[in-house]
């Protein structure tokens, strides 16, 4: 089985509205860091949910950061590694107001 499939895909954020430039690798919005519910696995756009996935916490993982998401509508977390164009205030503004863990 497949469990990941590359998609170079451009969308407007549908929790603040900024227009995002996906790279291929791009699961959230790079300025509020939202995401939204659409793959089974990354990339298939096989999910039928379509929720708003909140980013509730932020922890380290290997010197990168990494947000875990869940879904507003059915509640699957999903865990997904910072880019360098994310909104470091965003990702400190996560880890002040949810649980912030270094290392693993």
């Amino acid at each position: 089985m497949k469990t990941f499939t590359k998609r170079t895909e451009d969308f407007v954020c549908a929790n603040c509205g900024t227009a995002v430039q996906g790279n291929g690798y791009t699961n959230h919005c790079p300025n509020c860091l939202w995401s939204r519910h659409v793959d089974n696995n990354p990339g298939d756009r096989e999910s039928t949910c379509g929720g708003m996935m909140k980013p509730i916490s932020v922890e380290t993982d290997g010197g990168r950061f990494v947000i875990t998401h869940r879904c507003e509508k059915c509640g699957k977390t999903i865990r997904q590694k910072t880019s360098d164009t994310d909104n470091m205030d965003a990702i400190i503004q996560i880890s002040q107001n949810n649980s912030f863990i270094f290392g693993k």
